[in-house]
């Protein structure tokens, strides 16, 4: 179930604010200018689809967001508990950063963790199944798949170099509760 979790960014043990409404959290989230929705495949992806399936089933929402926003390029991305890298990406992806453009997730199938550092607050938003997360260019944040990911995500950007970090070597992160 997607949820977000608010927390002071100097009291990581205290919850300010916690919802599992899907229809909250985006109105939350809207008043930060990040995006949060719903999509819906148009058609049923069978077990273990390919990534030529993956964008056709949502090439519908991606090219709406394209229209809007001007984005460039998509691909999808899976990430299991046996991949070998998977120890490496997470500790890269767990350090605090920020993009020059947009980060824009939408989740096929399994569950990631969203960290945003915005206005002395830490927005911890769980998106799983179905959810679609767009962070602005130039929030700090970080991303925690946990120690055993199982997800399936598009990946939309504005350029076509693809995932650009600049990482601001703070260790807030660190403080902050993580998945399993």
């Amino acid at each position: 179930m997607s949820a977000l979790t608010i927390f002071t960014d100097t009291d990581a043990a205290t919850q300010v604010w916690h919802s599992t409404d899907a229809a909250e959290i985006a109105e939350k989230l809207k008043s930060k200018n990040v995006r949060f929705e719903r999509w819906e495949a148009d058609r049923d992806l069978g077990e273990n689809p390919d990534s030529e399936t993956v964008i056709k089933a949502y090439q519908h929402a991606i090219d709406r967001l394209v229209a809007e926003k001007g984005y460039q390029s998509w691909d999808v991305i899976s990430m299991r508990a046996d991949n070998p890298q998977k120890d490496v990406l997470r500790t890269k992806f767990l350090s605090e950063h920020t993009h020059a453009e947009d980060e824009v997730r939408f989740f096929v199938e399994g569950a990631g963790l969203f960290c945003l550092h915005l206005d002395g607050h830490i927005y911890q938003i769980l998106c799983e199944k179905n959810d679609l997360i767009s962070v602005p260019e130039g929030t700090a944040h970080w991303f925690d798949m946990g120690s055993a990911p199982h997800f399936t995500a598009i990946r939309i950007f504005d350029n076509q170099e693809g995932w650009i970090a600049n990482f601001t070597g703070d260790t807030i992160a660190d403080a902050y509760p993580r998945l399993p």
